[in-house]
């Protein structure tokens, strides 16, 4: 016979997660994902500087509300172990190798993937010129990111991410994404 385990009424599933100092990236990351993450990785900070788990299973999203989340990972005191389950694409990717160095995860059979920042733009050509400047500022940023945390030549970098740049496994982990499968 199965029994279900059960937790107090009055407690969810992310409510109890929190209490574990676990946080979740689960989908796109865009502004209100962002402002979740970050008011949960300040609160677990102010509250001890034990190590926070931070799963991510997203295919990326938006580069300002990433580097918000990534920000705010770096500059909180308490260790954070990344693990990515399913998938690290993109933004996902970038906040995976965040992780504190020693504790970056990947689940055998995830996927990891890099590749340039995507925008797009219209209007006038001005305009369109200036988002084009901020677009290659992100991208190289992002890049910078990646090479350090990676240790790998930014030349590298930016060539494995000219296109999409698919890593499983243990290439994630020669790649210095991660440094451990679990």
């Amino acid at each position: 016979m199965f029994i279900e385990p059960r937790l107090p009424d009055h407690t969810d599933i992310w409510t109890a997660n929190l209490q574990s100092r676990i946080i979740h990236c689960f989908g796109d990351i865009e502004e209100n994902m962002a402002e979740s993450i970050i008011a949960q990785l300040l609160y677990l900070d102010a509250q001890s500087k034990d190590e926070i788990q931070f799963y991510i299973n997203s295919y990326g999203g938006d580069v300002t509300s990433g580097l918000a989340i990534y920000d705010t990972i770096k500059h909180i005191k308490s260790p954070v172990r990344t693990i990515c389950v399913g998938k690290a694409m993109s933004m996902g990717a970038v906040l995976l190798s965040g992780g504190t160095k020693g504790k970056r995860c990947v689940l055998p059979n995830s996927t990891v993937m890099i590749h340039q920042a995507l925008g797009g733009a219209k209007g006038q050509s001005s305009d369109v010129e200036i988002e084009a400047l901020e677009l290659k500022r992100c991208k190289d940023s992002l890049n910078k990111i990646l090479a350090e945390n990676c240790s790998k030549p930014y030349e590298e970098v930016v060539k494995d991410t000219d296109r999409n740049f698919y890593l499983h496994g243990k290439e994630a982990v020669d790649y210095g994404i991660v440094d451990v499968v679990l």
